[in-house]
């Protein structure tokens, strides 16, 4: 009797102690955080300011046709289930005008930043909108001259017609499909890629201790991967995060992401409207 007493007794304490070591889901220490997903969306700028190298013209956003078209947009960019959405604008500017844009009283604007970015986080309940820009130089104005001076204007002049044709491209399906089709060619990886490009190129331009080109580089870079890191400081794990951005920071945006530990890219062409 006692034999058998002892024997169930082991039984027991051994299932016990099986028992605790069974591990629960989800609650294992050494399980890895969620990762953040991001989703970088490229633009074009919808207020037509004119600032950049190339620049498409768009027509007023503000007008029906375009606000049904926005809507659809962020409608299904809102799938995503956005937590924040981070923006092109620094972040004392987004800090002031969000709270009014909830509120009614902010101007139109035919900014993107307003009618994509605050209209999205504000579609899809987003904790908030976050401006990460920062400022840097673009000094082009070197790397042309010395193009100029040394036989190269050629490969520059190569790389704007490539830019020119994409941009009529854009151009082209923005009127007869509209800006879901334009931003839907915007970014497709094989175009974001093929952008940059432009960038190997101006490393050409130089020589020696003469280095326009990479000092154009060095300066672009700089800028995205400041931005970057207003990216990766306001994610936490699990988040959920759309960027919108002018379309030539797609690349390097992307790349920061993509390679960034506990960050996973998400494809905005698997969620904007066709």
């Amino acid at each position: 009797m006692r034999s058998t007493m002892a024997r169930w007794s082991f039984l027991l304490c051994a299932a016990w102690i099986g028992a605790l070591s069974v591990p629960v889901e989800g609650a294992r220490a050494d399980a890895p955080p969620a990762p953040v997903q991001v989703m970088v969306v490229g633009l074009f700028h919808l207020s037509n300011p004119g600032h950049d190298l190339h620049n498409m013209k768009v027509d007023d956003v503000l007008a029906p046709k375009r606000q049904a078209e926005l809507g659809a947009i962020t409608d299904a960019l809102a799938r995503f289930k956005p937590d924040k959405v981070a923006v092109e604008w620094p972040r004392d500017t987004v800090e002031e005008r969000f709270p009014k844009y909830l509120a009614g009283t902010l101007p139109p604007s035919r900014n993107e930043v307003v009618q994509l970015g605050f209209r999205l986080a504000r579609t899809a309940h987003a904790i908030g909108v976050y401006g990460i820009d920062a400022d840097g130089d673009f000094p082009y104005e070197p790397v042309k001259a010395y193009a100029d001076a040394h036989g190269l204007s050629s490969l520059l002049d190569a790389e704007g017609a490539k830019i020119d044709r994409q941009m009529a491209e854009q151009q082209r399906l923005l009127a007869e499909q509209g800006l879901s089709a334009a931003l839907r060619r915007v970014n497709e990886p094989a175009l974001i890629d093929e952008g940059n490009s432009f960038y190997r190129t101006a490393l050409r331009m130089g020589s020696g201790n003469e280095q326009p080109g990479a000092e154009l580089l060095a300066a672009w870079y700089r800028r995205n991967f400041l931005i970057c890191a207003n990216l990766v400081q306001l994610a936490k794990p699990g988040d959920r995060i759309v960027v919108f951005y002018g379309s030539g920071h797609a690349f390097l945006l992307r790349q920061c992401v993509s390679e960034t530990p506990g960050f996973q890219l998400v494809e905005p062409n698997d969620y904007l409207p066709h």
